[in-house]
Protein backbone atom coordinates (compact mmCIF):
# COMPACT_ATOMS: atom_id res chain seq x y z
CA UNK A 1 0.00 0.00 0.00
CA UNK A 2 1.66 3.30 -1.05
CA UNK A 3 2.38 5.62 1.86
CA UNK A 4 2.18 8.78 -0.27
CA UNK A 5 -0.03 10.03 -3.04
CA UNK A 6 2.78 11.88 -4.83
CA UNK A 7 6.54 12.20 -4.24
CA UNK A 8 8.64 14.78 -6.08
CA UNK A 9 12.19 13.72 -6.93
CA UNK A 10 14.48 16.54 -8.03
CA UNK A 11 17.66 15.65 -9.87
CA UNK A 12 15.77 12.62 -11.17
CA UNK A 13 17.99 12.41 -14.24
CA UNK A 14 21.21 12.26 -12.23
CA UNK A 15 23.27 9.30 -11.05
CA UNK A 16 21.35 8.76 -7.82
CA UNK A 17 18.03 10.13 -9.02
CA UNK A 18 17.97 7.51 -11.76
CA UNK A 19 18.33 4.81 -9.11
CA UNK A 20 15.77 6.33 -6.74
CA UNK A 21 13.00 6.46 -9.34
CA UNK A 22 12.35 2.69 -9.46
CA UNK A 23 13.56 2.21 -5.90
CA UNK A 24 10.92 4.49 -4.40
CA UNK A 25 8.12 3.74 -6.87
CA UNK A 26 6.23 1.49 -4.44
CA UNK A 27 5.96 4.28 -1.87
CA UNK A 28 3.63 6.54 -3.88
CA UNK A 29 0.82 6.38 -6.39
CA UNK A 30 2.66 8.99 -8.45
CA UNK A 31 6.33 9.89 -8.72
CA UNK A 32 6.94 13.35 -10.15
CA UNK A 33 10.39 13.28 -11.71
CA UNK A 34 12.05 16.67 -12.09
CA UNK A 35 15.04 17.67 -14.18
CA UNK A 36 16.44 20.25 -16.56
CA UNK A 37 15.56 18.19 -19.64
CA UNK A 38 12.57 16.06 -20.63
CA UNK A 39 12.63 12.36 -19.74
CA UNK A 40 12.36 9.78 -22.50
CA UNK A 41 11.85 6.79 -20.20
CA UNK A 42 8.84 7.65 -18.03
CA UNK A 43 7.39 4.70 -16.14
CA UNK A 44 3.63 4.10 -15.76
CA UNK A 45 3.38 5.84 -12.38
CA UNK A 46 5.70 8.74 -13.28
CA UNK A 47 4.97 12.27 -14.42
CA UNK A 48 7.63 14.78 -15.39
CA UNK A 49 8.37 18.36 -14.44
CA UNK A 50 11.04 20.12 -16.49
CA UNK A 51 12.50 23.32 -15.02
CA UNK A 52 15.57 24.98 -13.57
CA UNK A 53 15.75 25.12 -9.79
CA UNK A 54 16.80 28.76 -10.13
CA UNK A 55 13.30 29.49 -11.50
CA UNK A 56 11.31 30.16 -8.34
CA UNK A 57 7.84 30.06 -9.88
CA UNK A 58 8.51 26.83 -11.77
CA UNK A 59 10.08 25.16 -8.75
CA UNK A 60 7.20 26.08 -6.45
CA UNK A 61 4.73 24.89 -9.08
CA UNK A 62 6.48 21.51 -9.20
CA UNK A 63 5.84 21.00 -5.49
CA UNK A 64 2.06 21.42 -5.82
CA UNK A 65 0.12 18.29 -4.98
CA UNK A 66 3.14 16.54 -3.46
CA UNK A 67 3.21 14.87 -0.04
CA UNK A 68 6.99 14.53 0.15
CA UNK A 69 10.05 15.82 -1.68
CA UNK A 70 13.28 13.92 -2.33
CA UNK A 71 15.60 16.79 -3.14
CA UNK A 72 18.62 15.47 -5.03
CA UNK A 73 18.86 18.33 -7.54
CA UNK A 74 21.48 21.07 -7.76
CA UNK A 75 25.17 21.17 -8.58
CA UNK A 76 26.57 17.64 -8.40
CA UNK A 77 30.21 18.63 -7.84
CA UNK A 78 32.35 21.63 -7.00
CA UNK A 79 31.29 24.30 -9.50
CA UNK A 80 31.65 28.03 -10.19
CA UNK A 81 30.08 30.19 -7.52
CA UNK A 82 27.25 31.37 -9.77
CA UNK A 83 26.21 27.79 -10.46
CA UNK A 84 26.32 26.91 -6.76
CA UNK A 85 24.34 30.04 -5.90
CA UNK A 86 21.64 29.58 -8.53
CA UNK A 87 21.05 25.84 -8.51
CA UNK A 88 21.99 24.69 -5.03
CA UNK A 89 21.36 27.68 -2.76
CA UNK A 90 18.58 29.64 -4.45
CA UNK A 91 17.13 26.43 -5.88
CA UNK A 92 16.90 24.78 -2.47
CA UNK A 93 15.28 27.87 -0.99
CA UNK A 94 12.70 27.62 -3.76
CA UNK A 95 12.09 23.97 -2.86
CA UNK A 96 11.45 24.83 0.78
CA UNK A 97 9.21 27.74 -0.11
CA UNK A 98 7.26 25.37 -2.33
CA UNK A 99 6.99 22.92 0.55
CA UNK A 100 5.80 25.66 2.90
CA UNK A 101 3.26 27.14 0.53
CA UNK A 102 1.90 23.80 -0.69
CA UNK A 103 1.77 21.93 2.60
CA UNK A 104 4.53 19.39 2.01
CA UNK A 105 5.44 17.97 5.40
CA UNK A 106 8.61 15.95 4.72
CA UNK A 107 11.75 16.51 2.66
CA UNK A 108 14.68 14.14 2.15
CA UNK A 109 17.74 16.15 1.17
CA UNK A 110 20.92 14.91 -0.49
CA UNK A 111 23.56 16.57 1.64
CA UNK A 112 27.14 15.35 1.42
CA UNK A 113 30.29 14.34 3.23
CA UNK A 114 31.68 17.58 1.83
CA UNK A 115 29.61 19.48 4.39
CA UNK A 116 32.04 18.11 6.99
CA UNK A 117 34.96 17.33 4.67
CA UNK A 118 37.69 19.03 6.71
CA UNK A 119 37.21 16.79 9.74
CA UNK A 120 40.06 14.32 10.02
CA UNK A 121 39.27 10.70 9.33
CA UNK A 122 40.56 9.66 12.75
CA UNK A 123 38.24 12.09 14.55
CA UNK A 124 35.34 9.59 14.45
CA UNK A 125 32.77 12.38 14.39
CA UNK A 126 29.06 11.97 14.98
CA UNK A 127 26.14 13.56 13.18
CA UNK A 128 26.26 16.51 15.61
CA UNK A 129 29.85 17.53 14.81
CA UNK A 130 30.44 21.15 13.73
CA UNK A 131 30.25 21.73 10.00
CA UNK A 132 33.60 21.98 8.20
CA UNK A 133 32.94 22.30 4.46
CA UNK A 134 35.76 21.55 2.06
CA UNK A 135 34.44 23.44 -1.00
CA UNK A 136 31.78 25.91 -2.12
CA UNK A 137 29.79 22.78 -2.93
CA UNK A 138 30.12 21.79 0.73
CA UNK A 139 29.07 25.28 1.82
CA UNK A 140 25.88 24.93 -0.21
CA UNK A 141 25.12 21.71 1.69
CA UNK A 142 25.66 23.54 4.99
CA UNK A 143 23.27 26.25 3.82
CA UNK A 144 20.48 23.80 3.06
CA UNK A 145 21.04 21.90 6.29
CA UNK A 146 20.60 25.21 8.14
CA UNK A 147 17.66 26.25 5.97
CA UNK A 148 15.91 22.95 6.62
CA UNK A 149 16.49 23.38 10.36
CA UNK A 150 14.71 26.74 10.19
CA UNK A 151 11.81 25.30 8.21
CA UNK A 152 11.39 22.53 10.82
CA UNK A 153 11.57 24.83 13.85
CA UNK A 154 9.43 27.59 12.37
CA UNK A 155 7.11 25.84 9.90
CA UNK A 156 7.04 22.19 10.98
CA UNK A 157 8.49 20.74 7.78
CA UNK A 158 10.52 17.62 8.61
CA UNK A 159 13.83 17.01 6.83
CA UNK A 160 16.30 14.17 6.77
CA UNK A 161 19.64 15.59 5.59
CA UNK A 162 21.62 12.66 4.22
CA UNK A 163 25.37 13.29 4.16
CA UNK A 164 26.11 10.86 1.36
CA UNK A 165 29.76 9.81 1.07
CA UNK A 166 30.58 7.83 -2.10
CA UNK A 167 27.53 6.26 -3.71
CA UNK A 168 28.57 4.48 -6.89
CA UNK A 169 28.01 1.07 -8.51
CA UNK A 170 31.20 -0.12 -6.82
CA UNK A 171 34.30 1.26 -5.08
CA UNK A 172 37.02 2.44 -7.45
CA UNK A 173 39.78 3.60 -5.09
CA UNK A 174 41.08 2.92 -1.59
CA UNK A 175 39.14 5.78 -0.01
CA UNK A 176 35.94 4.18 -1.27
CA UNK A 177 36.68 1.11 0.83
CA UNK A 178 35.45 3.11 3.83
CA UNK A 179 33.33 5.80 2.14
CA UNK A 180 31.30 3.50 -0.14
CA UNK A 181 27.50 3.41 -0.22
CA UNK A 182 25.92 1.01 -2.67
CA UNK A 183 23.03 2.19 -4.80
CA UNK A 184 20.73 -0.27 -3.03
CA UNK A 185 21.77 1.09 0.36
CA UNK A 186 21.21 4.64 -0.87
CA UNK A 187 17.65 3.67 -1.78
CA UNK A 188 17.27 2.01 1.64
CA UNK A 189 18.39 5.19 3.39
CA UNK A 190 16.00 7.41 1.44
CA UNK A 191 13.14 4.97 1.96
CA UNK A 192 13.85 4.85 5.71
CA UNK A 193 13.80 8.65 5.76
CA UNK A 194 10.42 8.69 4.02
CA UNK A 195 8.82 5.99 6.16
CA UNK A 196 10.20 6.68 9.65
CA UNK A 197 7.35 7.67 11.99
CA UNK A 198 9.15 10.85 13.01
CA UNK A 199 12.10 12.60 11.39
CA UNK A 200 11.90 16.18 12.75
CA UNK A 201 15.30 17.53 11.66
CA UNK A 202 17.76 14.69 11.25
CA UNK A 203 21.29 14.55 9.92
CA UNK A 204 22.49 11.10 8.87
CA UNK A 205 25.57 9.71 7.16
CA UNK A 206 25.09 7.85 3.89
CA UNK A 207 27.36 4.81 4.06
CA UNK A 208 27.12 1.09 3.58
CA UNK A 209 28.13 -1.30 6.36
CA UNK A 210 31.82 -1.12 5.52
CA UNK A 211 34.44 -2.90 7.61
CA UNK A 212 36.32 0.31 8.34
CA UNK A 213 34.01 2.82 10.00
CA UNK A 214 35.09 6.45 10.08
CA UNK A 215 32.02 8.16 11.56
CA UNK A 216 29.35 7.47 14.18
CA UNK A 217 25.87 7.32 12.68
CA UNK A 218 24.07 6.38 15.89
CA UNK A 219 22.49 9.83 16.16
CA UNK A 220 20.27 8.88 13.22
CA UNK A 221 19.24 5.43 14.44
CA UNK A 222 15.62 6.53 14.71
CA UNK A 223 15.40 6.52 10.91
CA UNK A 224 15.65 2.74 10.96
CA UNK A 225 18.27 2.60 8.19
CA UNK A 226 19.93 -0.80 8.01
CA UNK A 227 22.57 -1.02 5.26
CA UNK A 228 22.87 -4.45 3.69
CA UNK A 229 26.00 -4.02 1.57
CA UNK A 230 29.68 -3.32 2.16
CA UNK A 231 32.90 -2.74 0.23
CA UNK A 232 34.69 -5.97 1.16
CA UNK A 233 33.79 -7.89 -2.04
CA UNK A 234 35.70 -5.21 -3.97
CA UNK A 235 38.71 -4.84 -1.66
CA UNK A 236 41.12 -7.19 -3.42
CA UNK A 237 40.51 -5.67 -6.84
CA UNK A 238 40.77 -2.08 -5.57
CA UNK A 239 43.99 -2.74 -3.65
CA UNK A 240 45.50 -4.54 -6.63
CA UNK A 241 44.98 -1.62 -9.02
CA UNK A 242 45.60 1.37 -6.73
CA UNK A 243 48.77 2.09 -4.73
CA UNK A 244 48.62 2.65 -0.97
CA UNK A 245 47.63 6.19 -0.05
CA UNK A 246 50.14 8.60 1.46
CA UNK A 247 48.99 8.87 5.10
CA UNK A 248 50.23 12.47 5.27
CA UNK A 249 48.39 13.64 2.15
CA UNK A 250 45.47 16.00 2.62
CA UNK A 251 43.23 13.75 0.56
CA UNK A 252 44.02 10.88 2.92
CA UNK A 253 43.78 12.74 6.23
CA UNK A 254 40.38 14.35 5.76
CA UNK A 255 36.90 12.95 5.21
CA UNK A 256 36.43 15.06 2.08
CA UNK A 257 39.28 13.40 0.21
CA UNK A 258 40.60 15.24 -2.84
CA UNK A 259 37.89 17.90 -2.54
CA UNK A 260 40.02 19.30 0.29
CA UNK A 261 42.80 19.94 -2.23
CA UNK A 262 40.68 21.80 -4.79
CA UNK A 263 41.27 25.50 -5.34
CA UNK A 264 38.60 28.12 -5.82
CA UNK A 265 36.58 27.04 -8.88
CA UNK A 266 36.35 30.56 -10.31
CA UNK A 267 40.16 30.84 -10.46
CA UNK A 268 40.19 28.21 -13.21
CA UNK A 269 38.49 30.64 -15.58
CA UNK A 270 41.30 33.21 -15.29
Amino acid sequence: MPQYERILITGAGGRLGTVLRPGLAHLANKIRVAGRRPFDDLRPNEEEAVFELSDMDATIAATEGCDAIVHFGGAALESPWQTILDSSIRGSYHIYEGARKNGVKRVVYASSVHAIGFHEVEAQIGVDAPVRPDTLYGVSKNFVESLSRLYWDKFGIETACLRIFSSFPEPTDRRHLWSYQSFDDCVRLVEASLTAPRVAHTIAFGLSDNKVKTVDNSGANHLGYQPQDNSEPFRAAVEAKTPPADPKAIATRYLGGFFCELGHPDDEKA
